[in-house]
């Protein structure tokens, strides 16, 4: 289902200004609020790149590399299997702590505002002051906002988890969806450089695995540009394929030098 956040996106994106007016109507506004809706929406578009760009890229690197020092393809493949599972359970494993840690750090920081407007507040309502007087507020109307979000211990807490330490929480219950995808697409990304090597001699292999690979990281450039930016899809196309390909032809020229 897609969100206000998202229908706000895509109007901007197509720059459809009567669509972005319909998605900033008062009541959509203040329902999407009421029911603390996100600004990550319905894609998980960080957590396939991370998994699938990294699959690709480093299994590439591997079976590029062996496939320069030798011409045995069950060489090849036998590597790039074994490259394949172990960076999707790293990958995945890397995901979940990742995720685990941010939350353990959000709720830290959580207690420690939570103690300190407990035990000193004078200290924290004058960073509440400090924070809105840096927005540009003065005098009465500066006091008055001071003394309106210092009146409840929970609306405090949460403008200085928000607006001074710039977190916001962080479910453990995320965890285990993030490794899943994560490994998943590592698993998939690792498989797009691999599988000409079952099917064509080594030589042939390395030309179709380097075809589809690039192809593979230009299109989820342009399909991240398009979905992030709403511009410069070509340009951040080139820059994926560009990143992923050096990276991975380092593991092709290493493995040259080794050849058997």
């Amino acid at each position: 289902m897609r969100t206000r956040i998202d229908k706000a996106r895509e109007s901007y994106f197509k720059r459809d200004l009567e669509s972005t007016k319909k998605a900033h109507d008062p009541d959509s506004i203040h329902e999407s609020i009421s029911h603390k809706e996100g600004h990550v929406t319905s894609f998980n578009l960080p957590e396939i790149i991370l998994g699938g760009q990294d699959g690709l890229v480093n299994v590439l690197g591997v079976i590029l590399g062996v496939a320069a020092a030798t011409s045995d393809t069950r060489l090849v493949v036998i590597a790039g299997m074994a490259a394949t599972f172990a960076e999707s359970i790293s990958m995945a494993a890397v995901a979940f702590t990742s995720k685990l840690a941010e939350a353990d750090y959000y709720q830290s920081e959580y207690e420690r505002e939570k103690w300190e407007i407990e035990h000193v507040p004078a200290g924290e309502k004058e960073e509440i002051k400090a924070l809105y007087k840096h927005y540009g507020f003065s005098g009465k109307i500066l006091d008055d906002i001071v003394e309106k979000i210092t009146s409840n211990n929970d609306t405090w807490l949460k403008v200085m988890m928000e607006q001074e330490l710039k977190l916001t929480p962080v479910d453990r219950k995320e965890a285990v969806p993030a490794a899943v995808i994560v490994g998943v697409a590592a698993i998939i990304g690792s498989f797009i450089p691999l599988t000409p090597f079952f099917l064509f001699d080594i030589k042939s292999a390395i030309l179709v695995s380097l075809i589809i690979s690039s192809l593979t990281l230009f299109i989820v450039g342009y399909y991240k540009a398009q979905k992030t930016l709403g511009r410069k899809f070509i340009r951040s196309g080139i820059e994926m394929l560009v990143i992923g390909m050096v990276s991975a032809l380092v593991g092709y020229f290493v493995g040259s030098l080794f050849k058997i």
